[in-house]
């Protein structure tokens, strides 16, 4: 017969799968310190061996890292996405970039429509409170914090969706947009017209998503990203319209 003798589960097996669940919920992310040795065994209730057998499993399967005299950090599992090559790539091809937002476009548009439907009222709440904040910090004359907080907001929407494979691959996604390497999104926000353009198009993502309106939020979504696509657009013909205007400049210096 196929069964076999139930026994107890180890507390360090019962330890690696909670730390486990939380870097796959995204809850602990990459590069992030776990508390000491002591504060983390007392918080999960278990022996400080059979946390350090657990964090040793943890080492092993590479989720866990260690720096000497830092302590004990969450591996950065993301960093293999993309190789240094294709990175360096995409920074300097436009065809990236804007396969890049339509890439944006599809799938935060799914992520909007199934966190109008899935996002737990805590989940609305965070989204509805960076919103808040975008609105605070809009009028401010620096648009670091609200270009900032752009980020924060479609990141929540992504993690209201409550789709861990969705969740990982847009939070590598933003990793590379937050060192510029598709574009800079300071840069846009600069335009007093365009930042308040964006910061209404974010209003009517949140507004469709408080509402619990899927169909509306993955439209707002759709409409905000063909307005960012349009506007990196205009941007980049405005730089190389330039680039052709200080050419012609410098040859009519030259020919005098």
């Amino acid at each position: 017969m196929p069964f076999q003798k139930i026994e107890s589960e180890k507390l360090a097996s019962a330890v690696v799968r909670q730390i486990e669940g939380l870097i796959l919920q995204g809850i602990l992310r990459p590069g992030e310190r776990l508390p000491s040795e002591r504060e983390l065994s007392e918080r999960l209730g278990v022996s400080r061996p059979s946390l350090r057998e657990a964090v040793a499993q943890l080492q092993e399967a590479g989720l866990l890292t260690t720096r000497a005299g830092a302590g004990i950090y969450v591996a950065d599992v993301l960093g293999s996405a993309f190789s240094p090559a294709l990175i360096q790539l995409f920074a300097t091809n436009d065809q990236a970039v804007f396969d890049y937002l339509s890439f944006r476009r599809d799938l935060e548009g799914l992520a909007a429509e199934r966190a109008a439907h899935l996002g737990s009222a805590t989940d609305l709440k965070v989204i509805d409170t960076i919103f808040r904040k975008m609105e605070a910090a809009h009028v401010k004359r620096n648009p670091a914090d609200e270009a900032a907080l752009d980020a924060q907001f479609h990141m929540a929407i992504i993690e209201a969706s409550h789709n861990v494979i969705m969740l990982h691959m847009m939070r590598a996604m933003f990793d590379l947009l937050s060192e510029g390497v598709f574009y800079n999104r300071s840069v846009m926000f600069r335009n007093k017209s365009t930042r308040d353009s964006l910061l209404e198009q974010h209003r009517a993502i949140n507004v469709a998503i408080q509402a619990r309106d899927g169909t509306a939020a993955r439209a707002a979504v759709a409409a905000h990203m063909d307005f960012v696509d349009m506007a990196l657009s205009e941007q980049r013909k405005a730089e190389r319209n330039e680039a052709t205007a200080l050419l012609r400049l410098s040859a009519k210096q030259g020919a005098k």
